[in-house]
């Protein structure tokens, strides 16, 4: 209820040109009824009644009278009628008439003095036309705002002005003006005239462009919402289904003289704008013909980097993770992470030699870590730049996953502490699908980071390309919506604008910890880079650009115009950086050798030596005592807690109980599909493998966390299904079968003081997802980070994250990553799209050389070449020795990423297990696995030694076990497939001398590992002997879906496996 101060001070005369400050006394912030103001000239002492005695409660009634007319007296009624419909005052009241035994029908029949029911109507159709304008203000001024600081090109790709607003904006000549409000009063689509500009009208709970005032005339109203909306900033947020967040967003821009600057803000923005603005023009200046993807025309960038880290500094937080394209990198690395400048500058010298290993990176591709001190707000602050390639919007999910990490590692559950800021232009953010994955993973439990800001660099263009040919949506920034992340464009030549943009950015993530979007509207001063000449596609842009004043200079005639600098004072700052950069230059020169690792942006304190090797090249032993298999084991075959029904029946109390008295398990070799097995007798089958002292997949994979768990190592299990695994094999998060959301993870109940297990499934993508857990890996070697693709060709629908960062990361960028990718693998049948992992790309991509024999007498071979290659390809045919690689990944004193092609009938193939005597202390990871049967016992009688990896072991076996071969034909596993065992094959091939090599493989020749594998046997034995191949043809897709073509093709490379003649006509 609005408490008016009287009811006098209602009917008190009002004029357009008045204010009313009267009626903003104690303003609630419960809306009422909309009342109309009328203006009146004569004394209101001409209504006897109307005493300060009375007032209040005349006050009360009118209020009532305006939700229901019927709720007081008649003579109330007939009173409030004839008011509000402009009786002259002392005519409004009618004396009560006397009491007689028909004074009530008198009353009941009683009628104004004027008609005043349509006038009442009238009253609520203006108001509700006014708290319409308010809102089509609120939701589509932005498309009238003054965006484009080149006054040509309109931000959201469309000229015309919505027709529900009245806009005086400079989109409309006052003409215009007068023609659009006529046609949208007078008859038209808010029912008002001309004249109501002059009225005053209450303002509703859902603006706040009063500010102390609660009435406005109907001019005011249209100026003031003209102001907040359709200058220089434009907000979009109306689509957010959140009324405390849509309120809190008003607040801020609609709130009068809410965006002020002190003089010494203004000047610090000055000083910020000088630094920006004259580092790219001393790069100019020095190196005119080099690729430096300049700021040039977003110069406004770096104060509001800045701005946005001082507020977030002022709210919590201490570290800020970023990530960003090319352009501008070197400037944000200068100005805002405070890279030597010296650093920044020896990068273009061309004869600056390497020092580290690797390809190196160029400059603008670089990331570096430093913490300082924020000179704002005088605390400290680390500040991370990730490194990215030229694939725009690619490090987007790597900075979430490093954000969520360095959360997790520092206990900071709701995102206070840490924080990412994403810059981005405007083509990629509109057109690179994984913007719209990054977001969808913004508010996943897993994924989240609590917020992060978002900053688009809209140069409005892409590279040569028009953005109305590049986008079918109005703004470059619309994917955000699908989040309700608020949009706030903003004119960046107007940098007190972007400045308190900004501002709100960093407290709406503060408050509410969810994305939010600035928009900086832009231009590109220069072409795609300095070389190119951007007149060939865009004339008339680029015309106007040459006429455009610099923003630092426009901002600094404003300042000097209102005596906040003078002149001198602004030249001043202007020679203090200049001084800076050349004393900088000059320290450059004498810099003589690229340290590439002092750009490292995800240093690990404590893991290398103090010059960044490894503290070892030793591996320990990765196997475990029996009594912690075997009560790893117990607990993977249980449920740890009480009163939890899981599926099949079982009480959680009585499975516990029964593995714990050691009662018989009844095993369960079956193939379950969908819920052909209950998870009951998945357990107790288990619990049968644990006291036979064997395990299978799921159980070598369990005691590997587990075991790792125990040693403080943090694991995080993500991918598409992967609590459940996609073959049921896994069931590492128990549901209760009948109560919503209870759920128990017996992995994290094994020890007391174990590290925290993380298994999540993930959203239905790859590229963000591997690119999120990527840059979790990053953030800590003491993790390990395992990534399981549903199927393992889907790995290519994130092709972009393994080329440009899995693959190469450590030779462009010195980072070390250990993360695990797990890609199940098999040709069963299944069709093209469920068989390869596609080994043979991996392989491709491997940086050893296939024609040099490297010397097998080095110490520590196998560790050297770990440490040498760039990522580890592995594809296990025991749960033994993936259980060993898994350990080994964290025992190992560096890092590298692990490819693990997974097996699917594998998983429960009878013969796919692996004694716990294989897995004890002393046990290693075995690269390679030879032959242990009669074929080892009698090697002079051996006519074939095969080798192959994998699940076509199983077959192979079958079929030699079925021909009676087991002593002519030696079979060997190659289970690392990269680095290459040079030093084992080479053993083994010595072992059989009279054998023909052979290489046999399921997948087709032109794919799988026969390209790869072939040139390093013949490489081991000094090209001695051919190496023949036996699996399928050559072939365009990875397999048939033909079931029985299928076998077939199983059954011939099979017999050219054990053919002995095969090969005679080719010899």
């Amino acid at each position: 209820m609005f408490h008016l101060r009287t009811c006098a001070a209602k009917l008190r005369p009002l004029t357009a040109s008045q204010t009313v400050k009267t009626f903003s006394q104690n303003r609630p912030a419960a809306a009422r009824t909309l009342g109309q103001i009328r203006c009146f000239t004569a004394p209101v002492a001409a209504e006897p009644f109307l005493s300060g005695t009375s007032s209040n409660y005349v006050e009360e009634m009118y209020y009532a009278w305006l939700e229901n007319p019927k709720s007081v007296h008649k003579s109330w009624d007939i009173f409030f009628r004839n008011t509000n419909a402009g009786a002259l005052p002392g005519t409004a009241y009618q004396s009560p008439l006397p009491l007689s035994p028909g004074s009530l029908s008198a009353v009941a029949q009683a009628q104004p003095l004027v008609d005043a029911q349509p006038n009442v109507d009238k009253l609520v159709e203006d108001h509700l036309a006014v708290q319409s304008l308010i809102r089509a203000y609120q939701i589509r001024g932005h498309h009238v705002a003054q965006l484009d600081p080149l006054g040509i090109l309109d931000a959201d790709l469309d000229s015309s002005v919505p027709a529900d607003i009245i806009s005086s904006t400079d989109k409309l000549d006052l003409a215009v003006f007068k023609e659009r409000l006529r046609m949208l009063t007078v008859g038209g689509f808010y029912g008002l005239d001309e004249s109501d500009l002059d009225k005053v009208f209450h303002l509703p709970t859902t603006t706040f462009i009063g500010g102390q005032e609660s009435a406005l005339p109907l001019r005011e109203i249209i100026r003031r919402l003209e102001m907040a909306y359709c200058r220089h900033i434009g907000v979009e947020f109306m689509f957010i289904n959140d009324l405390e967040q849509c309120q809190w967003i008003r607040q801020k821009f609609e709130t009068p003289g809410v965006m002020q600057f002190t003089s010494e803000e203004k000047r610090t923005l000055l000083a910020r704008l000088v630094r920006s603005t004259r580092f790219e023009d001393f790069l100019q200046r020095k190196w005119s013909s080099e690729k430096r993807f300049g700021l040039e025309g977003c110069e406004v960038l770096i104060p509001a980097l800045k701005t946005i880290i001082d507020k977030s500094s002022e709210n919590g937080v201490d570290y800020v993770i970023m990530g960003m394209p090319h352009r501008g990198r070197l400037n944000v690395l200068a100005n805002v992470i405070r890279k030597e400048l010296e650093q920044i500058f020896c990068q273009f010298d061309s004869k600056l030699e390497a020092a580290d290993e690797g390809s190196g990176d160029v400059k603008y591709h670089l990331g570096m870590y430093h913490r300082r001190i924020n000179r704002v707000t005088d605390r400290n602050i680390t500040l991370s730049l990730v490194a990215n390639p030229s694939h725009l919007e690619a490090a987007d999910p790597v900075v979430m996953g490093k954000t969520k990490a360095e959360q997790f590692y520092c206990g900071d559950t709701e995102g206070k502490k840490v924080m990412s800021i994403l810059l981005h232009g405007d083509a990629a953010f509109a057109g690179q699908g994984i913007v719209y994955e990054t977001f969808h993973l913004s508010d996943l439990p897993s994924y989240t980071t609590h917020g992060t800001v978002h900053v688009v660099v809209n140069n409005q263009i892409g590279f040569t390309t028009d953005p109305r040919m590049a986008r079918s949506s109005p703004y470059p920034t619309d994917v955000a919506r699908v989040v309700n992340a608020p949009i706030f464009h903003v004119n960046s030549d107007d940098p007190e604008a972007v400045m308190y943009v900004c501002k709100v950015a960093a407290e709406w993530r503060s408050t509410f910890h969810k994305d939010v979007v600035v928009d900086l509207v832009c231009y590109r001063r220069n072409g795609h880079n300095e070389m190119d000449e951007p007149m060939f596609t865009q004339p008339l842009m680029y015309k106007q650009i040459r006429k455009q004043k610099p923003v630092l200079q426009k901002y600094a005639e404003l300042l000097v115009s209102q005596g906040v600098v003078n002149q001198p004072e602004y030249e001043e700052e202007i020679s203090k950086y200049d001084k800076i950069c050349e004393e900088a230059f000059t320290r450059s020169k004498d810099e003589k050798i690229l340290h590439i690792k002092h750009w490292l942006d995800s240093p690990w304190p404590g893991f290398f030596t103090l010059d960044g090797q490894p503290r070892s090249m030793t591996c320990p032993s990765t196997g475990l005592t029996e009594d912690i298999l075997a009560h790893i084991g117990n607990v993977a075959s249980s449920v740890p807690v009480e009163n939890f029904t899981i599926h099949g029946g079982e009480d959680a109390t009585d499975l516990w109980r029964c593995w714990a008295t050691s009662v018989d398990f009844s095993p369960a070799w079956g193939r379950p599909r969908g819920g052909g097995q209950g998870l009951s007798r998945i357990l107790k089958t288990r619990g049968e493998l644990v006291k036979n002292r064997t395990v299978d997949w799921a159980l070598a994979e369990y005691m590997a966390f587990g075991s790792l768990l125990k040693e403080g190592i943090h694991i995080r299990l993500s991918g598409q299904d992967v609590e459940r695994g996609t073959f049921s094999h896994r069931h590492h998060v128990l549901h209760d079968q009948n109560v919503d959301k209870k759920t128990c993870i017996p992995m994290n109940h094994l020890w007391p003081n174990q590290a925290p297990y993380t298994v999540c499934n993930s959203s239905l993508s790859e590229y963000g997802v591997l690119g999120f857990e990527l840059g979790f890996a990053m953030a800590s070697p003491n993790a390990l980070v395992l990534w399981e693709a549903q199927f393992g060709d889907f790995h290519n629908t994130a092709q972009c994250i393994i080329d440009q960062f899995i693959c190469p990361g450590q030779a462009k960028w010195v980072r070390q990553n250990g993360i695990v990718l797990l890609l199940p693998h098999g040709m069963e049948g299944m069709g093209p799209e469920h068989s390869s992992a596609r080994p043979e790309r991996f392989l491709q991509m491997c940086n050893d050389d296939p024609d040099v024999l490297p010397n097998l007498e080095e110490a520590n071979f196998d560790i050297n070449q770990l440490y040498d290659c760039n990522w580890v390809v592995v594809n296990c045919s025991t749960p033994g020795n993936f259980f060993h690689v898994l350990r080994r990944q964290i025992l190992l004193p560096f890092r590298k990423p692990l490819i693990i092609f997974t097996p699917k009938s594998l998983l429960r193939h009878p013969e796919a297990r692996t004694s716990f005597d294989e897995m004890l202390s002393g046990t290693h990871f075995q690269r390679v696995i030879p032959e242990d049967g009669l074929a080892a016992q009698n090697p002079e009688n051996v006519k074939r030694l095969l080798f192959c990896t994998g699940k076509v072991y199983y077959d192979l076996t079958r079929e030699r076990k079925a021909r009676g071969m087991a002593e002519q034909v030696a079979i060997t596993r190659i289970e690392q497939l990269s680095p290459f065992p040079f030093d084992l094959l080479l053993r083994e091939v010595q072992k059989y001398p009279n054998a023909e090599l052979g290489w046999c493989q399921e997948e087709h020749k032109n794919q799988g590992y026969y390209d790869y594998v072939k040139p390093r046997l013949r490489t081991t034995i000094n090209r001695a002997k051919p190496v023949w191949y036996a699996g399928r043809d050559p072939a365009a897709a990875p397999a048939t879906g033909n079931k029985k073509t299928h076998l077939t093709e199983l059954q011939r490379l099979l017999d050219t496996a054990f053919d002995l003649d095969a090969f005679k006509n080719f010899s």
